[in-house]
């Protein structure tokens, strides 16, 4: 049966271990942790994808990939579904010749090509399935259209201080890139690679081919294709994103992005869907339930909660007890853990299915050269035990 071609597929490399996120990431890919209470951090690009009209993506998942191939399913959530297109897991596989682990970013990608070309589409986007944002892809491609681009980059305008954490591109007046630096000590530029790049697919193809024949590249694209293709003088463009994105690859940066939801005025709302719904797999809950002598301010409190103690400037999942006299103020609680009676959590990340015991201590108050402590999934922590700052829980 013939199909209709896809003018464009998507490809999210969900396969990154997310060794900065430490006791988070010991039993699940960083893609699969959970975010903003109901969320997890591929819903993202997920949702990017569908709100922008893209309905063909391949995942390719490799580090722990039971929770994300679990979460991401048959792709319903996300109206991705289909027949004909929809949602692919791709995590490596034994070919004719040998089997073998993603190597690296372009390598990922290079054993997928069979995958994008049963699509045969014009048009390759390639993902990150670890960052927070919302994007319309669809205007990125009309971009990358009129400049009549081989490749095209998003990019986000850093300050000039920070520009050395990141992969900058310099560019002249009308976006064409004629340099690329990997966390260059000098910048000349304070316009950042976001990791989302689109290509022409026979020209990705072609450079793919060439990378994977060359024993010393490292099969990445910042490192080798983008390179590789300015090197040729292949025309490359940096499209500029105006907007909210947040790379999650490290504990600060989590909490960080889940303080940013709270607020009159969050620097990130996810209630303000005019750029676009955020869908997600949720589970099944009951209605979150307040006690009489809860206290509650500034916080994001997901179905199923319990809360009959005080939670200040918190972000809580599905399923969080908080008893009465417990106190859980500037942290991220995750799914089906239980704060006991007088216990206090501050400045803190715990993972799902944990239990604090009575009067137990974790964190200390936010302040300069304090660090935030983290609770691994399912770890119990005994009553009146004390949890320092900055302390790391994962067995």
């Amino acid at each position: 049966m013939n199909q209709k071609r896809k003018e464009c597929v998507a490809m999210l490399l969900a396969g990154g271990q997310g060794s900065r996120l430490y006791a988070l990431t010991k039993s699940t890919a960083k893609p699969a942790v959970t975010f903003g209470g109901k969320y997890r951090i591929i819903d993202f690009p997920l949702s990017n994808c569908i709100n922008s009209g893209i309905d063909t993506v391949g995942v390719l998942t490799q580090y722990q990939p039971l929770m994300p191939n679990e979460y991401v399913g048959n792709g319903l959530p996300w109206d991705l579904d289909r027949t004909y297109g929809g949602v692919k897991i791709l995590p490596p596989y034994q070919g004719n010749k040998k089997a073998d682990w993603y190597k690296g970013t372009a390598n990922a990608i290079y054993q997928n090509m069979a995958f994008i070309e049963q699509y045969d589409p014009e048009y390759v986007l390639i993902l990150s399935g670890d960052h927070i944002y919302r994007m319309d892809y669809e205007a990125m491609l009309r971009f990358h259209k009129k400049k009549n681009a081989d490749c095209t980059i998003a990019v986000l305008e850093v300050p000039m201080e920070e520009a050395s954490r990141f992969g900058i591109l310099t560019t002249e007046a009308d976006g064409k890139i004629y340099k690329f630096t990997e966390k260059p000590k000098t910048p000349d530029s304070n316009k950042a690679s976001m990791g989302i790049y689109i290509f022409n697919k026979r020209k990705l193809f072609e450079y793919l081919n060439s990378d994977e024949a060359d024993e010393t590249s490292d099969n990445d694209f910042g490192k080798n294709i983008i390179p590789a293709m300015l090197e040729s003088g292949e025309r490359m463009f940096a499209y500029p994103f105006e907007g909210y994105w947040k790379d999650v690859g490290t504990i600060g940066s989590l909490w960080e992005a889940n303080m940013d939801l709270l607020g009159a005025k969050p620097a990130f709302s996810l209630n303000d869907e005019s750029r676009g719904r955020i869908y997600s797999r949720s589970s099944v809950s009951a209605p979150q339930y307040v006690g009489d002598g809860a206290v509650i301010s500034n916080s994001i409190i997901t179905e199923g909660c319990e809360i009959y103690g005080t939670v200040v400037n918190s972000v809580l999942s599905h399923g969080v007890t908080v008893e009465a006299g417990a106190v859980v103020r500037d942290s991220v609680i995750m799914a089906n853990t239980t704060i006991a009676a007088g216990a206090v959590v501050t400045y803190s990340i715990l993972d799902e299915n944990i239990t604090v015991g009575q009067g137990a201590h974790i964190g200390a108050e936010k302040a300069d050269g304090v660090g935030i402590a983290v609770i691994g999934n399912g770890h119990n922590i005994e009553p009146g035990q004390t949890i320092a700052a900055g302390e790391m829980i994962s067995d």
